[in-house]
Formats: C-alpha cells, structure tokens, sequence
C-alpha cells in the first residue's frame, strides 16, 4: 500500500493540506503502539511497523518536496540515493552567484537587509519551480518524469540555501 493509498487522497501532487491532519490523527489512533500494549510481541511489532509507516507518510505527503520525489518514486524514478547532479548550466550559474552573494552578506552596508533581499528572490525561485514541478507531474510527456527529476534537485539546493540564509540570519542578530 502506498502512502497515498494509507491516507486515502488521490495519487496526485496536489493534496488537500487540510484534511491530511485529520487522517493522520485517525490513523495514529488505529495503529498507535499503547492500543496492543497487552498483545503478542508480533502484535506489538506489526503496530510498531504500521505506526511507523504512518508517520513516515505524513512527513512525506505533507512536505510538497518529499511528496514530488515520492511520486517519482511510484514511478520507478529514485532520487534517494543518486548522484546526479543539476545539469541547467544558467540554474548552476545563479547558484554560484547566491552563494558569493551569501558568503558577502557581512561586507554590506545592511546585512540583513541584504539577507532578506536574497532570501525573497530564492523564494519567488522556488514558487515558480513548485509551479513547473505540478505542471510536469500532471503532464503525460514522456519526458515530463525526467524534467520534474530536474527541478527537484534544484529545489533541494533551494530549500538548503534558504536554510543557510535562515542561520545567517540568526547569527546576523545575534550581535
């Protein structure tokens, strides 16, 4: 059974962020560990195992990143554990220049003024690749799998650099 089939909710990249919660909660009661507490050691390990299952499904539907990589995966794509690297050389050239951008944030006149600046630009970034991302996973081309794989991994990139601006800011305020 696959997540979107545990949860209930149509094989899809869009999924309704209200009611995932609510399953979510109703299955945690279903197979929650406690529940077998005076079971066999099989019983207790099946819920263990199905407790498990459950909440590595929510973290997964409920993050548009994960949940993207996981219908690849449906898909026979895996993007776990590869090694492939982004190969859109003007995405790799934008990269370099956030990360200088970053490593100079200190030299400028406002910091974190120069900090939030970049971080709305990566943002708007990764709006408009979670936008190509949905187009290419509802399209039936044949090489839409492989051009979702690719904004996915620049997605990763995205996500990681907003996290290292979100350190850099703490660190920034911390003076």
């Amino acid at each position: 059974m696959n997540y979107f089939e545990l949860f209930k909710i149509p094989v899809s990249f869009d999924v309704d962020l209200s009611v995932l919660p609510q399953t979510y909660q109703q299955l945690q009661r279903l197979t929650h560990p406690d529940k077998f507490a005076s079971g066999s050691e099989q019983q207790k390990l099946v819920a263990l195992q199905k407790n498990a299952q459950v909440n590595e499904a929510y973290s997964v539907l409920k993050s548009p990143l994960s949940r993207a990589e996981y219908l690849l995966s449906l898909r026979g794509i895996d993007l776990q554990h590869e090694q492939q690297t982004i190969k859109d050389t003007a995405f790799l050239m934008q990269q370099m220049e956030w990360r200088e951008e970053l490593a100079e944030i200190d030299e400028q006149a406002d910091p974190l003024s120069a900090l939030s600046t970049l971080e709305l630009e990566i943002q708007q970034s990764v709006k408009n690749d979670l936008a190509r991302l949905r187009e290419y996973l509802e399209s039936e081309q044949l090489d839409a799998n492989e051009k979702a794989a690719d904004i996915i991994r620049q997605l990763k990139f995205l996500y990681k650099m907003l996290t290292e601006i979100e350190l850099k800011e703490d660190s920034l305020s911390d003076f």
